[in-house]
């Protein structure tokens, strides 16, 4: 983003505007937490905003704070689909093509209003008239803070905005060990701290709220654990029925892939979990080193996502699924082997 382009930003933002703040679908802790941030602080400019999302998230993300305004498209297509049409701007935050939005595609591309891109994945299509794209950031959350930075309004940020970002920075980088945590990250989360986020709440709200269910899902998923020795590759299973037995509800195995990548000598982990509803296998990958699952995803798996972690689907059954994720591992050996 250049000085003209910032400029340009500041003069839309300095009258009241409407504005729609919009993430991908199934949306992640980084979606949450930037759409989020980024909701309070354009409040502060009086600006009438709303954050929209395709579909549910996981409960453990539903004390965010300005979580009790977002509306949900699938639930609520009518007022979504007439907010977008009558914004004047639209922020797509954590995603860089309008196929990430699901149902919102549509409606979406229709849209006449002026476009602006904060993400930090690979590739982003061309459809924004602003675009903040940085692929080595650790998170869409620590771009919101760089874009308020850049408008000079870091004297804005309060205890709802820091603790927003805080939630993106924290899960994004998988509580700062991710090779994307660099030492700016860290310098950020200080100051959000400084502006009063609660660093131990937050990790709590996320991580230590633990339904029984969710835990016997996760017994079921590691008893459900391959290795492919060869390729230095792990990969987890769960069925329809799997998830079922367990009461699963949406974002119940959050994680659950980094047990993979956990074992001695694995260079890459996968989990495949079976959807009905949606006649799809769900796919997330995550490798070490320089190995990059968003090719791999991209070429494979119709996804993509960044070099350490990404995400697929499948149309196969789980079964054949797995099997052609074993079936392409032997042409990637030498790449893993080398890692």
């Amino acid at each position: 983003m250049n000085k003209q382009d910032i400029l340009s930003i500041k003069q839309l933002l300095s009258t009241t505007t409407k504005i729609v703040i919009v993430p991908h679908k199934n949306p992640d802790g980084d979606a949450i937490g930037s759409t989020l941030g980024l909701y309070h602080y354009l409040l502060k400019g009086n600006h009438q905003v709303n954050v929209l999302v395709p579909n549910d998230y996981p409960t453990f993300l539903k004390w965010i704070p300005g979580n009790d305004t977002i509306l949900k498209h699938d639930s609520q297509t009518t007022e979504c689909d007439a907010l977008i049409n009558d914004a004047d701007i639209i922020f797509t935050l954590d995603f860089n093509a309008f196929h990430r939005t699901g149902s919102m595609e549509t409606v979406l591309t229709k849209s006449k209003a002026l476009k602006i891109m904060i993400d930090h994945h690979q590739a982003p299509d061309d459809y924004a008239t602003y675009t903040f794209s940085d692929v080595s950031m650790s998170s869409t959350c620590e771009m919101v803070y760089h874009f308020i930075d850049i408008l000079e309004d870091t004297n804005l940020i309060d205890k709802n905005i820091a603790t927003c970002l805080y939630v993106g920075i924290m899960t994004d980088t998988g509580s700062f060990r991710f090779a994307s945590t660099t030492s700016t990250t860290h310098k950020i989360i200080a100051k959000l701290i400084e502006k009063g986020a609660n660093n131990t709440e937050i990790h709590n709200n996320i991580y230590d709220t633990n339904s029984y269910e969710r835990l016997q899902l996760l017994g079921c998923a590691l008893s459900n654990l391959k290795v492919v020795p060869e390729s230095k590759a792990a990969y987890i299973t769960l069925s329809q029925d799997e998830l079922n037995k367990f009461n699963y509800k949406k974002g119940d195995t959050e994680g659950f892939v980094n047990y993979g990548l956990s074992l001695d000598n694995i260079k890459l982990a996968a989990i495949f979990i079976e959807d009905r509803q949606e006649g799809i296998i769900k796919i997330s990958l995550r490798s070490k080193g320089n190995f990059s699952v968003n090719e791999m995803s991209r070429a494979h798996f119709e996804g993509g996502g960044h070099t350490n972690a990404a995400g697929g689907k499948s149309d196969l059954s789980l079964k054949d699924t797995v099997e052609k994720f074993i079936s392409i591992l032997s042409s990637y050996n030498k790449a893993l082997s080398d890692e």
